[in-house]
């Protein structure tokens, strides 16, 4: 996990309904706001005595008086950015610097040049949210969170971080469409980008996993231990029903490590560049097959998938 998660995430926080563990409020009695914009943390008197030094995208130094005594979230916008606001449920690509506030040691830096950071989702009720608001790309600022509990139990250092909003991460693929092969299902893709597959009668399941491309991307390509962040839709080649989609849910899957997913998803997925939308037929082998008792074990799939993002592991 990219240095900036591990800080934000060590500050207390919930687990999602889907046993995903979210980045945390500013405070236990907190009002989560409706609007980003509001979810910004505000200034004070421990962030507003650091100095911020560097330009933006290349790595940053704060100078401060160690200890530094933060009793509450503040943040500080430190460069302005420009274009379009962020919105809740954005996924956001960032480069930070992290400084143990109590010592004044740097603790890593991370995001800057060409190293690329796994992107974060920005929501009212996270520390992301907190510390950018509804900022644009290209904004700084300086973000510090007080000392207290992690999530396993450790004591979690005040910490202050420089977190450079580089840009965000397209919720659907764009590119050039392209043509399947004739006897793969059919794809149409609403306004907003969610698709809906009508499975050919007499679909039998391949052999091996199938795939084309209906869209190509100009991004990186995707590698099979990268990092991906994707939209999906799952349906049945045996009656066309959708069983998962991220469309449906409103949100990507968030940072997956592809190596992890199904056989047949990951042979979707690898060689392929980022903004790209594929359709893969996945026998049963490839699937859930050997999952026993699992409701997919004997379906062949189909799964429609927009490549968002794909990063490296860290130290690769």
């Amino acid at each position: 996990m990219a240095v900036a998660s591990l800080a934000l995430a060590g500050c207390g926080g919930g687990e999602s309904p889907d046993g995903d563990t979210e980045t945390p409020v500013p405070s236990a009695d907190a009002t989560i706001p409706e609007d980003l914009c509001d979810a910004a943390s505000p200034t004070g008197d421990a962030i507003e005595s650091v100095e911020v030094t560097g330009e933006f995208g290349e790595s940053a130094e704060a100078t401060f008086d160690a200890p530094l005594e933060i009793e509450d979230f503040e943040r500080s916008v430190v460069v302005e950015g420009e274009g379009d606001e962020i919105e809740a449920g954005a996924y956001v690509r960032y480069a930070a610097t992290i400084y143990d506030a109590e010592s004044g040691e740097e603790l890593g830096s991370e995001g800057y040049g060409d190293e690329q950071t796994v992107p974060i989702n920005v929501e009212t009720n996270n520390a992301f949210g907190a510390a950018f608001g509804c900022a644009t790309p290209g904004t700084r600022v300086v973000f510090a969170f007080p000392g207290q509990q992690g999530q396993d139990g450790t004591a979690v250092p005040s910490q202050l971080l420089v977190l450079d909003l580089i840009d965000t991460v397209p919720m659907a693929a764009s590119g050039e469409p392209r043509d399947a092969p004739a006897g793969f299902p059919e794809v149409d893709v609403a306004e907003d980008g969610t698709p809906s597959v009508t499975v050919p009668d007499g679909l039998e399941a391949p052999d091996e996993t199938e795939v084309a491309t209906l869209i190509e991307g100009d991004g990186t390509t995707v590698e099979e231990d990268d990092i991906v962040v994707v939209q999906y839709q799952g349906v049945r080649a045996s009656d066309g029903t959708e069983f998962d989609s991220s469309w449906t849910r409103g949100a990507p899957m968030q940072p997956t490590q592809l190596s992890g997913l199904v056989t047949g998803f990951q042979k979707a997925l690898v060689g392929q560049s980022v903004g790209s939308q594929v359709i893969a037929v996945i026998p049963p082998e490839e699937g859930y097959g050997a999952s026993e008792g699992h409701e997919l074990q004997d379906e062949t799939l189909i799964f429609v998938v927009d490549i968002l993002s794909a990063t490296h592991p860290t130290g690769e």
